[in-house]
């Protein structure tokens, strides 16, 4: 258990930080769902509409430190190249 204030204080702040964190890569993760099941269904239309979503989300959340940009880019990657391959299946 921290002792001191400032030790005291920063127990708090990381609950409230991780709190935040949490929310915000699970809102991601719902996101990439929503973006998924449009891909299921073969909505070419839907799905690009989702993926600019995820990826809009993505890039906001790569901006703080709740995820590194890197991982956020190859996330959007992966994610591209499935929209992409939907695309190539439906011409």
């Amino acid at each position: 258990m921290a002792h001191s204030l400032s030790a005291k204080k920063r127990v708090r702040q990381n609950a409230k930080r991780r709190l935040i964190n949490r929310a915000r890569k699970s809102q991601i993760k719902t996101q990439i769902k929503h973006f998924e099941s449009a891909l299921s269904s073969g909505d070419v239309e839907r799905a690009t509409e989702q993926y600019r979503l995820v990826a809009r989300k993505l890039d906001k959340v790569a901006a703080t430190s709740t995820m590194h940009k890197r991982t956020a880019a190859r996330k959007k990657s992966r994610l591209a190249k499935k929209l992409n391959q939907l695309m190539a299946t439906k011409r």
